[in-house]
C-alpha cells in the first residue's frame, strides 16, 4: 500500500546522512519524529539517498521505544540505476526507485529465514515467479506456477536470483491496487553486483538483521526519499 507522506520535503532536506549513532544534524530529534506520517506502526525503515539521481545511500531501521524513535541499525544501501523518482508518477522499466511511504506485506527468500524471524516468510521454489506483465490478471503478484496470461519474458523467475533474493522483503509499492504500467516487483533485498532495477538493496548481513528485527505486530513500514528533498512525495 502507498500512503501519502507530508514532510518538510521528504526527509526534511537533511544536512547530512542519517546514522544509527545520532539524529539528523541540527535537529536534536530522531528522523522519524520529523516525518508527518510514519505509517502508524512502531517500526520504520528509512532508505535515504543524497539526491534524486543517486544510486547509493543509507538504510536505517528505527523502533519506537517509550514514545521515542531509536535507531536499531544502519547499513549502506543501493537504489535504482536511474536514481529515485516519485512513486505516484513512476513508470515501469525506468530503473528508478519509487519514493514514498509503503507497508511491507511479507518476506521471502531462496534461503530459509534467518534465526529469529517472526515476519511472514515465503520460501522460493523452482515454480516461483513475480508477474510484471501489464496484461496479466496477477500483475505485481507472486505467482506459482506461472499463469498462461503472464509471459515469462515479463516476469521474474525468483529462484534465478540466488544472491539478490536469498532473503528479501516485499515493498508495498503499487501493490494493494496495482496501476498498470507503474511498476512491479519492488523489494528490499540483498545487494547484487551494482545498482538495482528499482529496488532497495543492502548487504546480506544487514538483510538478515532487518528480518530478525522486523516484528509484524509493530506494523513496520519503509520510507524512501532524498536528504535534499528533491523527490517530493505526495498522495496519488
Amino acid at each position: 500500500m502507498r500512503r501519502s507522506v507530508v514532510t518538510l520535503s521528504v526527509l526534511l532536506a537533511l544536512a547530512g546522512s542519517v546514522s544509527a549513532a545520532a539524529p539528523p544534524p541540527g535537529t536534536g530529534r530522531p528522523l522519524p519524529e520529523l516525518l508527518a506520517d510514519t505509517g502508524g506502526g512502531r517500526q520504520l525503515i528509512v532508505a535515504e539517498a543524497p539526491v534524486a539521481g543517486s544510486t547509493t545511500g543509507t538504510v536505517t531501521w528505527w523502533e519506537l521505544r517509550r514514545g521515542r524513535w531509536v535507531a536499531a541499525g544502519s547499513a549502506a544501501a543501493r537504489f535504482g540505476a536511474a536514481g529515485l523518482t516519485e512513486g505516484r508518477t513512476r513508470q515501469q522499466g525506468t530503473n528508478t526507485t519509487p519514493a514514498g511511504l509503503y507497508d511491507l506485506p511479507y518476506a521471502f527468500g531462496v534461503r530459509a529465514a534467518p534465526a529469529g524471524t517472526a515476519y511472514p516468510y515465503r520460501r522460493v521454489t523452482d515454480g516461483s515467479w513475480w508477474c510484471q506483465d501489464n496484461g496479466a490478471r496477477d500483475y505485481n503478484r507472486w505467482v506459482e506456477p506461472l499463469p498462461s496470461d503472464c509471459r515469462a519474458s515479463e516476469a521474474e523467475h525468483l529462484i534465478t536470483y540466488t544472491t539478490q533474493y536469498a532473503r528479501a522483503l516485499v515493498i508495498g509499492f503499487n501493490y494493494e491496487k496495482p496501476v498498470r504500467g507503474r511498476g512491479a516487483g519492488i523489494f528490499l533485498h540483498v545487494d547484487g553486483e551494482g545498482a538495482t532495477a528499482g529496488c532497495v538493496s543492502v548487504p546480506a548481513g544487514a538483510m538478515d538483521r532487518i528480518l530478525a528485527w522486523a516484528d509484524p505486530a509493530a506494523h513496520p513500514h519503509i520510507v524512501i526519499g532524498t536528504s535534499t528533498g528533491e523527490t517530493a512525495v505526495t498522495g496519488y
